[in-house]
């Protein structure tokens, strides 16, 4: 973190547009967590806004080879009283049989014009993904992106980009492990992501 940056002078959007930010989303980068398989792919989360409209569901995947990974939660604002992109996003794991609940901030730093790419983080400056609609991201925007985020205080020389290999994520694809791969981050509280 730079020195002299905390939470309360990272800037989030302000006024987002819930119902425009749901669909699909692909991960282009993201400074590596040690919950999210390093050698996973076609990283991509899908949201979709519930009938209360407020809270949106969540389902992260990635995959191994064949194998899709896969993690459903919720996410939900912090504060409803104010218009700042301040979320919080809960899981439970494992799935199949639910005894923890990993939690994180979910903030959105940064929106385009046409909700065509977001960039995400939390207010340690720890995490960090830049998502995007389509699997590529023009590069001038990708390295304007990096240029803003190191201003805020983000260590972007760890970011790395995420590979998106075709015919990779299609929907007919087998192999599916719900949840498990997530177990292993939920001891990594040195990165301050999860708290119960």
């Amino acid at each position: 973190m730079t020195e002299g940056n905390d939470s309360k002078d990272l800037d989030v959007i302000h006024g987002l547009d819930l119902k425009s930010y749901m669909g699909r989303w692909y991960e282009i980068a993201k400074i590596p967590m040690r919950f999210q398989p390093a050698n996973g792919t076609n990283t991509r989360a899908t949201y979709a806004l519930q009938e209360d409209g407020k809270t949106v569901s969540v389902l992260n995947e990635t995959f191994v080879g064949a194998s899709r990974k896969s993690i459903g939660g919720k996410a939900f604002k912090t504060d409803v009283s104010n218009d700042e992109a301040k979320f919080k996003v809960q899981f439970w794991v494992p799935p199949f049989l639910p005894v923890y609940r990993a939690e994180g901030n979910y903030w959105v730093l940064q929106i385009g014009d046409k909700y065509e790419y977001a960039v995400v983080g939390e207010p340690d400056r720890r995490c960090l993904w830049i998502l995007c609609r389509e699997t590529e991201m023009e590069e001038n925007l990708y390295n304007s992106i990096l240029d803003t985020m190191k201003a805020k205080g983000f260590p972007v020389e760890t970011v790395t980009k995420t590979c998106h290999l075709e015919g990779v994520g299609l929907e007919t694809n087998k192999g599916e492990e719900d949840g498990l791969w997530w177990i292993k981050g939920l001891f990594d509280f040195s990165r301050g992501l999860f708290t119960r």
